[in-house]
């Protein structure tokens, strides 16, 4: 059994099946990965792919487990990698984050502008999907760290941190009724047409269980992953946006009138998490404290050691999370 062989079923069953563009994604042959897997299979005895002709159908129950052991071993070589690498040249690596649209263009860039300014020789590559895409990433090992709102919470797996919390705000035209009320409720809310998050992005479910709560349907009438987009058809009279506070700024969108919201809406918190058992090199332990300054070194380390979702949640209880 080699290492190679279990990066080619791992590989393979993350490309769909499809062997020719695992090939072209991992620069080798296709006959070369279809021989591989076979002589792996010849060893164990068992399938790892169902087949019909030449064409890969489906993982057999057999496949499933030896993948998911296959994928553990990787990450754990790619631990000791990093190990090697930390101590040979602790200033030099890669880092990939996957995240949001709305970290990405609102909460991340002077993170990375002043994690770049310190680790010039790190390679920095960043991921952008749904909440789910995110956590997917970070649990088997795709990226190192997963930065969302929502999501992080499905796998047992992340170890999941907190690291500001966030109000929303509602933006309306210049003139717009709901910027002469004396104070914006609910009610007058869901009487108007609403262009906000996806289901599923950027704490959409608290927007969705505080109407609920006071037995009210919102109008949603358009959503987008992009609070950009979000602004562009406000600006179209589509219908009121509402978004991320940090989304929306006087300078940039001086046509906007902005409605606090934090009194309808429950604040949301935005985490970060990695894999457990994840290596977290000097500079990956930089960029988490650069994004979030309360998790310091010490506190990752207790991080690391607790064992659930309880744990964490009692680690960070009486940590006072900055509003962004």
């Amino acid at each position: 059994m080699k290492l190679q062989q279990l990066r080619y079923i791992w590989e393979v069953a993350h490309h769909d099946l499809n062997v020719s563009a695992t090939a072209q994604s991992l620069y080798t042959s296709q006959p070369g990965i279809s021989k591989q897997i076979r002589l792996l299979e010849d060893e164990l005895g068992v399938e790892v792919f169902a087949r019909s002709g030449k064409h890969l159908t489906r993982v057999t129950p057999a496949g499933e487990r030896i993948i998911t052991t296959a994928g553990e071993i990787l990450r754990k070589v790619e631990s000791i990698k990093q190990i090697a690498q930390e101590f040979s040249n602790e200033k030099k690596g890669t880092l990939s984050i996957a995240t949001t649209h709305t970290q990405a263009r609102y909460a991340l860039p002077p993170v990375i502008s002043s994690f770049i300014k310190q680790y010039p020789e790190v390679a920095l590559h960043m991921h952008q999907g749904t909440p789910t895409q995110i956590a997917e990433m970070a649990a088997d090992g795709t990226v190192d760290f997963a930065i969302a709102t929502e999501g992080l919470e499905l796998h047992n797996d992340l170890v999941m941190m907190p690291c500001y919390r966030w109000n929303r705000c509602v933006i309306v035209p210049q003139g717009h009724a709901l910027s002469k009320l004396p104070k914006l409720t609910l009610e007058a809310l869901a009487e108007h047409e609403i262009v906000t998050y996806t289901f599923g992005f950027t704490g959409r479910s608290k927007l969705d269980e505080a109407f609920s709560h006071r037995g009210l349907t919102p109008k949603v009438v358009f959503t987008a992953v992009d609070a950009d987009v979000i602004k562009t058809y406000v600006r179209l009279g589509l219908g009121v946006g509402i978004v991320a506070g940090m989304a929306v700024d006087p300078k940039l969108d001086p046509d906007l009138v902005v409605l606090d919201a934090s009194e309808l809406f429950e604040s949301s918190v935005t985490r970060i998490g990695f894999r457990r058992g994840t290596f977290l090199r000097g500079f990956m332990c930089d960029f988490i404290e650069t994004f979030a300054p309360h998790l310091t070194r010490d506190m990752l380390a207790k991080a690391v050691q607790c064992h659930n979702k309880v744990e964490l949640e009692e680690l960070f209880k009486d940590v006072k999370l900055p509003l962004h």
